[in-house]
């Protein structure tokens, strides 16, 4: 291997490539919070609009934001927990190694299986499973409620 296709710890490309990955290890974590305020926001908007209307069986109207946003909730952790496990085995590499091939810079992709992760988070998340089926009950009870 030449000296200019590996690199080590101090190249300005590994830290520009740690940067892209933190970068996007935040995105996802910013979807997953803005996927809990509007599934809070657009629930609320429902229960207002039947709590006026007095129809409670609207009221179940507002589960499907609820599951649509679990589901796109999880999917971000999941892409998170991916990213995340990527920028993990890359730091490993870089540690064990002492240097690192110019071919593994710049591939920015989650490391094992989205539709798994993607059910795990759904199921066994302490950060989605609590919330969403907090805010499903909350909703049945507001039909309750309206009854």
């Amino acid at each position: 291997m030449n000296k200019q296709s590996s690199l080590d710890h101090e190249s300005i490309a590994v830290h520009k490539h740690l940067d892209i990955m933190q970068g996007v290890i935040a995105r996802m974590a910013e979807n997953s919070r803005s996927c809990k305020v509007w599934c809070v926001t657009l629930v609320a908007a429902v229960l207002v609009l039947v709590a006026r209307t007095g129809e409670p069986q609207h009221a179940l109207i507002a589960l499907a934001p609820t599951l649509l946003f679990w589901l796109l909730d999880s999917y971000s952790l999941a892409l998170e927990r991916g990213f995340r496990r990527s920028y993990g085995s890359f730091v490993r590499l870089l540690h064990e190694k002492g240097r690192i091939s110019a071919s593994d810079l710049f591939a920015v992709a989650p490391a094992g299986s989205i539709p798994k992760g993607t059910l795990w988070a759904m199921f066994r998340s302490f950060s989605t499973l609590p919330f969403y089926a907090f805010v499903a009950g909350t909703v049945l009870l507001a039909r309750q409620m309206i009854l």
